[in-house]
């Protein structure tokens, strides 16, 4: 039950041999035994993709639930919530890792000493059964319904451009006019010329004219504090530029609102009492910061 479940969260029976340490042969004879025991096909195996039957899509969710269910009454019974031990690896995006992620994990290690840390951060989204990844932190959305997901905190995201850009190329009154400008974007939020935008109320898109992108956050945000163009960015990432002056927002009526930002893992079978206390750690020490506000433009300017 634990290798199907592993094989539909990896997405492959390999993925899978590599997570549990078996041979890939070993999982498809457990698979195999697995489907003759219930008498129906759980999965339709191809030489490039799997993908699940009815029966299978059904048996997958009572197994998660059932290893969750298991998991929880085993740990209750070890010593391992109350004292974690062992290697977690966690990823998390590289600029908001780098400010927010960083320091909290150094806190973390400090209250558990017998805790080792490995630290991936990468624009990009990880595979994390794949990858090896325990936990990973996306400030995006999620498209991976088998995903384990907890909410850590919200995030504002918001359209900023230094001053000096707005003299030059005027303020955008509403999203239509971000074509006739220099946009800087951020490709790991979008692959595409689009932002998101709020119109009438609902969710909506802005087409922008796009003069540079970067696969990094703060690539983006260097080149709108020099004025090359007006950036759309977490506001915690250009909350120090508004407060001096460097960068102002535009475009406030039309933002959406604030995204969640969440910890992902695979299925709580994995969810030991080192990622419990890590994801608690995360929790408490990520509310403190208020990650969707804003400084007055120029507040900590002198005078």
């Amino acid at each position: 039950m634990a290798l199907f479940v592993a094989t539909v969260d990896a997405g492959s029976l390999s993925g899978a041999a590599r997570s549990s340490g078996l041979s890939l042969s070993t999982v498809s004879r457990h698979l195999t035994a697995l489907e003759e025991r219930v008498g129906t096909k759980l999965l339709v195996r191809t030489t490039r993709a799997l993908a699940l039957t009815e029966a299978g899509r059904n048996y997958y969710e009572r197994a998660r639930q059932l290893l969750t269910d298991i998991d929880d009454l085993e740990l209750s019974l070890t010593n391992d919530a109350a004292s974690p031990t062992g290697q977690l690896t966690i990823s998390g995006p590289t600029l908001f890792g780098r400010v927010y992620l960083l320091p909290i994990l150094a806190d973390f290690m400090n209250r558990y000493p017998e805790i080792r840390l490995d630290i991936v951060l990468l624009d990009r989204a990880v595979n994390l059964v794949e990858e090896g990844i325990d936990l990973a932190v996306r400030i995006y959305d999620l498209d991976n319904s088998n995903l384990m997901v907890r909410r850590l905190g919200n995030l504002r995201w918001v359209f900023s451009a230094a001053p000096g850009y707005l003299e030059v190329h005027g303020t955008p009154q509403t999203p239509d006019d971000l074509i006739n400008h220099d946009c800087l974007l951020y490709s790991e939020e979008s692959k595409t010329p689009i932002w998101p935008v709020l119109v009438n109320g609902k969710a909506g898109q802005a087409r922008i004219s796009v003069k540079a992108s970067s696969n990094t956050l703060d690539g983006v945000i260097a080149g709108a504090v020099a004025g090359a163009g007006i950036t759309f960015a977490p506001a915690w990432s250009v909350a120090d530029h508004v407060g001096h002056g460097r960068l102002k927002v535009v475009l406030e009526d039309f933002e959406l609102p604030p995204r969640p930002i969440n910890a992902v893992f695979t299925h709580s079978r994995l969810l030991s009492g080192k990622v419990r206390a890590l994801l608690d750690y995360l929790v408490e020490e990520i509310s403190r910061h208020e990650l969707d506000t804003l400084p007055e433009f120029g507040a900590f300017s002198p005078g």
